[in-house]
């Protein structure tokens, strides 16, 4: 009699709460000196400092451990209007997040808060997704004040940084998986943060749709799906 193959699994898409304690930031040579410019406060050699690097390098996350420390409110850059300034440097500290996107950006309403910012002593910490210089700021003034503003900016992640952030990635989504399929994962992605985000997300919504564990064979195939060319070699693959 042949057994019956396990019952398939709705799997439902539900958004995993991103922990952004201080706790949960892996450090390592990628982003040291941004979490070292975090640190350094209350101690900023000024007013204004900026973090740079790309979506998902975990500029967010080294926000919200400052904004914790610092008691800042946290608001994008679309939220910095002409009106809304002196109610926002108010506070005392202050995270402005993604300045490099230029929808609803008011640069005149920018370079007043940070020059109010600096009048009142209260801090800032910006955020983007791209250097000054890229940023696409048509005001000269705010443009020569943030190239003035110390930072630091966070390069892709080293291999194993790669490692230990998708070890924690299984482990945020009470996953258990074998070293081997970390191994893998991590010897054929881009080093990238998000794309690990991404990666590890999809292996969980399939294995729970197969009704299976994370498996390499299945994060194998579910790569393969994503498009990862299966280019590298590694022990498990290399011949006997």
């Amino acid at each position: 009699m042949r057994e019956a193959a396990p019952p398939k699994q709705l799997a439902f898409d539900l958004p995993l709460d991103p922990r952004y304690g201080r706790e949960d930031f892996l450090v390592g040579p990628a982003n040291e000196a941004a979490y070292g410019l975090i640190e350094a406060w209350p101690r900023w050699p000024d007013t204004v400092c900026l973090i740079t690097g790309p979506s998902g390098s975990g500029k967010s996350h080294l926000a919200s451990i400052w904004a914790t420390r610092s008691h800042a409110w946290t608001v994008p850059a679309s939220e910095v209007t002409a009106d809304s300034v002196t109610h926002l440097v108010s506070n005392g500290a202050l995270v402005i997040e993604d300045i490099d996107r230029p929808e609803g950006r008011e640069e005149a309403a920018l370079f007043h808060l940070l020059n109010l910012a600096r009048e009142n002593g209260s801090p800032v910490l910006i955020t983007a997704a791209a250097p000054v210089e890229a940023l696409g700021l048509v005001t000269a003034d705010l443009r020569s004040r943030l190239r003035l503003a110390p930072g630091a900016t966070i390069l892709p992640p080293d291999d194993a940084l790669m490692r230990a952030v998708l070890v924690k990635l299984f482990v945020d989504r009470q996953l258990v998986v074998d070293l081997s399929v970390v191994e893998a994962i991590a010897l054929r992605i881009d080093r990238s943060l998000a794309r690990a985000r991404a990666v590890v997300a999809e292996l969980d919504r399939d294995a729970l749709r197969r009704g299976r564990r994370i498996t390499r064979p299945l994060a194998m195939s579910v790569l393969a799906d994503l498009g990862v060319p299966d280019d590298e070699t590694d022990e498990d693959d290399a011949p006997a």
